[in-house]
């Protein structure tokens, strides 16, 4: 059997499996939504515990590589431990989050895997851009990366290894950051209104030092990038590294998305950034005009 035949038939699977996953996600969400507790004097709503659920979740997929802590998530939440630790529990219980026996850490479920594969065929802009991704990689020789906005993140979609020998992978497919961390990311946040930027900014603060920035160095480099038309940007935490990256918008002119090539400083010349960025920018807007055809059959 092919890898194609067997990968759709695991799909087929899974997508039945992910409908009792959908059912799963909305039995926990009733049972929260009827539950109330005091903290601090105020009344927690259902609503406010879904909320608060699904903070949490965006926090583990953030560093679902290397799997959180009880008290990094409290920390990054602003939680109380206890509240984490029960709602945990819960989220256990229905396989959206495990935690690895022996570092005690926490990582995202077998339900949430499920539950992206029965969503996959709703939102497939990884299968549109697929070709476009091919065709950079192969005239760059260098990796390029699919990028898209998540509320205050972005998460990388795809990555297309190109043919030079010195790969720099950045980025893992499925890693959350901040908005405006990695180069699409950035090219995504440059693009947005001033309030937009500002807002975006002044939440994900208290998260950028992780990544070697601050509020005042990512704004600098977002006007940057407004003055060139592109991102362009030496990789935080990786010595002689450089991306360049461009926009995608939807049907409604909204940047939602991100193209961008990393390679070793020495391939990527002020000159060559700009030959990329157009190559990146001609790839955009094909993209964006099948995307816009796809709505319009609809």
């Amino acid at each position: 059997m092919s890898f194609t035949l067997a990968w759709r038939g695991l799909f087929c699977q899974k997508r039945s499996d992910g409908i009792i996953a959908l059912r799963s996600l909305y039995g926990l969400i009733e049972t929260m939504s009827r539950k109330t507790e005091i903290e601090n004097g105020n009344r927690l709503t259902g609503t406010q515990s879904i909320e608060r659920a699904l903070t949490l979740l965006r926090e583990i997929a953030a560093h679902n590589r290397s799997g959180s802590r009880l008290l990094d998530l409290a920390t990054r939440t602003g939680l109380q431990r206890p509240t984490v630790h029960r709602m945990l529990k819960c989220l256990a219980t229905e396989s959206m989050v495990q935690q690895d026996p022996d570092t005690h850490r926490y990582f995202l479920g077998s339900m949430m895997f499920e539950l992206g594969l029965t969503a996959a065929p709703r939102f497939n802009l990884r299968e549109i851009c697929h070709p476009a991704l091919s065709r950079i990689a192969e005239a760059t020789g260098d990796t390029v990366f699919l990028t898209q906005r998540s509320g205050l993140d972005s998460v990388c979609l795809d990555r297309r290894e190109g043919t030079f020998p010195i790969k720099t992978f950045t980025l893992e497919i499925g890693m959350r950051r901040p908005l405006g961390v990695g180069t699409g990311s950035l090219a995504i946040l440059s693009a947005l209104g001033e309030e937009e930027i500002q807002r975006v900014v002044a939440a994900n603060s208290g998260r950028l030092p992780e990544y070697g920035l601050s509020a005042p160095i990512l704004l600098a480099q977002v006007k940057k990038s407004q003055k060139l038309g592109y991102a362009m940007r030496d990789v935080s935490g990786l010595a002689g590294v450089r991306s360049v990256g461009q926009t995608l918008r939807n049907q409604s002119g909204m940047a939602f998305a991100a193209i961008s090539v990393s390679t070793i400083s020495s391939r990527m010349s002020d000159k060559r950034a700009g030959e990329v960025a157009q190559l990146l920018k001609g790839e955009s807007r094909q993209i964006e005009r099948q995307l816009a055809s796809g709505a319009e059959q609809r």
